[in-house]
């Protein structure tokens, strides 16, 4: 039987509302928090458990990110030949398109090695990712299922249908989903889930979704598609089939409560009305849009909505926390307003939001919450605060003073990944050895 006790931490629970609870102590059994309270307390009750004394340390639910992309990992340091990409319709065509078809399988299995050992330096517990290899499409999915189960975090995996690389690319993209989907429901695995994964409406036709969608209909399962990521989406949309880009989606039968969108920043009002009304998730992703020029969604105004707004990275690092960082700073500069985007809103977003997106895809364990019965996923954060620190003030603790070395220890499902700062569960020189081995391939492929 897994068991152990941490204790003699400051549990932040991230409840509703959220608490900090001094000298707590968290008894973790086969996964989960199995019980909650007083340090002393529980190691008398449970005097053979194992501990981890966390000695004074924040213990928090581990960070959860909503919409990445594993297989850009080799991009970092790449050079792209020609002038400097000049809109995001150019970063696709000469970036990530010929990224993506330069992959083979090993290089999909260390791209997400990599990723997932900046996950849990970083303390990022839970990843939704969105994936693509068109020259290594059949069993990608499961390449990236057994790192993610090596590394020892939870991901909900999809791969990313497009009509870019031809009929054939596209009818295998949706093969891959339905094959990846049909063996999570035979074979269940507490660290995976999946969802059926699309590019965008502008590289998808009418007949695609339609496929798309039949595909999925007995799968029990949503869709993850980017949407008017820049203003190129819309207006293709318009042009080619009449319709902005989520009218068109909700016509095809893309958006629903289980269906994410992200970045949605050139939508209309009409159309945040309509996701709203579908009960669409929506993600957020501040540092690539800057580093896109694409622009800033309107967050508050959806968030206002009711709309479930989301905080992923979209291939960045694993380090939430700048990507809240980034949040809170974006949208005060691109209106010029100091009170947008407060330390609230980055919370609902990062915390609220996003553990409800992760409850979606594994709805019998709470997750993002310190509480009897929750997933013990957790991470010890070892922030010594030089000012007062308590529930109130947390969020802009982690906005102003939280840094990712300060993560000392990662946990999923009650199995230690990290301890005082040292990987357990994968190889780090020797995974970072093979992939700039690897990525030297990857960039000539990508240059020829």
């Amino acid at each position: 039987m897994d068991e152990l006790l941490i204790v003699n931490g400051r549990l932040v629970t991230w409840g509703q509302p959220n608490e900090i609870v001094e000298n707590g102590g968290l008894w973790l059994r086969e996964g989960r928090i199995a019980g909650m309270g007083d340090s002393a307390a529980l190691q008398q009750q449970h005097p053979d458990t194992p501990v981890l004394d966390a000695g004074g340390q924040l213990v928090m639910p581990g960070n959860i990110c909503a919409h990445t992309h594993f297989y850009g990992a080799f991009a970092r340091g790449m050079g792209i030949p020609g002038p400097p990409m000049q809109d995001f319709p150019d970063i696709l065509q000469r970036l990530w398109w010929r990224l993506d078809r330069a992959l083979t399988p090993e290089d999909v299995r260390y791209s997400a090695l990599v990723c997932l050992i900046d996950a849990i330096k970083h303390g990022t517990t839970t990843l939704i990712d969105h994936h693509a290899s068109p020259e290594a499409i059949p069993g990608s999915l499961d390449v990236i299922a057994e790192a993610v189960t090596l590394a020892g975090v939870r991901a909900a995996l999809c791969y990313e249908v497009t009509d870019r690389n031809g009929p054939a690319g596209a009818q295998a993209g949706i093969a891959e989903n339905v094959r990846f989907l049909r063996s999570l429901a035979e074979n269940p695995n507490s660290s995976l889930a999946g969802t059926f994964g699309l590019h965008a409406s502008l590289s998808l036709s009418d007949e695609t979704l339609a496929d798309c969608v039949a595909a999925a209909r007995d799968l029990r399962c949503g869709f993850h598609i980017h949407v008017a990521e820049h203003e190129a989406d819309e207006y293709d949309a318009r042009y080619k089939y009449g319709k902005r880009v989520v009218d068109r989606l909700a016509y095809a039968g893309i958006l629903g409560p289980r269906s994410i969108v992200a970045h949605a920043i050139h939508i209309d009002a009409a159309e945040m009305n309509l996701l709203r009304d579908t009960r669409t998730w929506v993600t957020h992703q501040p540092r690539s849009n800057m580093n896109n020029a694409v622009g800033a969604a309107d967050v508050e105004g959806m968030l206002r909505l009711g709309i479930p707004v989301c905080l992923g990275n979209d291939g960045f690092s694993n380090n939430m926390w700048a990507e809240w960082k980034a949040a809170y700073l974006l949208h005060k500069v691109a209106h010029r307003d100091p009170r947008r985007a407060n330390g609230a809103d980055i919370v609902q977003m990062a915390v609220t939001n996003n553990a409800a997106l992760a409850g979606m895809f594994w709805p019998d364990t709470p997750i993002g919450v310190l509480v009897e019965g929750a997933a013990a996923d957790l991470i010890l954060v070892d922030y010594q605060a030089t000012t007062p620190l308590h529930a109130g003030n947390l969020p802009w603790h982690i906005l102003f003073g939280f840094e990712s070395s300060m993560v000392s220890a990662t946990i999923c499902q009650g199995k230690i990944l990290m301890q005082d700062r040292q990987l357990l569960t994968l190889d780090e020189a020797a995974i970072t050895a093979r992939s700039r081995e690897l990525a030297v391939g990857v960039w000539e492929r990508f240059a020829a």
